[in-house]
């Protein structure tokens, strides 16, 4: 559960916490849930609402727990998945000082995010009643 709200103004994306629930001998932890406001948490920006190469920000700013960082890489990229094949879209570089490594995310224009890492997207589309 990922809680967010979208900037009237500034058209960010804002990152307010999220709710995780990971199993461990049939027994729900928590592990990575944070929630600004709580124990030195902070907002982070999921989004920016302008989008310019090689600006970067904390997507988590929960100290000790999530402190994901993201870099714009490229506005250009082609991306194929099983859902199709996106144009234009944004090459997101994400890093944290909690783990070594990066990772990329892809969003396209007017879907969203299309590649997370090795997952790619198998369909989109609007929902039937």
């Amino acid at each position: 559960r990922n809680f967010c709200a979208l900037g009237v103004t500034t058209r960010n994306l804002y990152y307010f916490g999220e709710g995780v629930d990971v199993y461990k001998g049939g027994q729900v932890v928590h592990e990575g849930a944070w929630r600004a406001g709580a124990a030195g948490a902070k907002h982070g920006i999921l989004m920016p609402g302008t989008i310019r190469i090689g600006d970067r920000y904390y997507q988590e700013q929960a100290p000790g727990v999530a402190l994901d960082r993201g870099e714009h890489v490229a506005t250009n990229a082609t991306v194929t998945t099983p859902a199709g094949s996106f144009k234009d879209c944004l090459k997101v570089k994400e890093t944290t000082p909690l783990e070594s490594g990066s990772e990329y995310k892809h969003y396209a224009p007017g879907i969203g995010l299309v590649q997370d890492g090795n997952l790619k997207l198998v369909k989109h589309g609007f929902a039937r009643k």
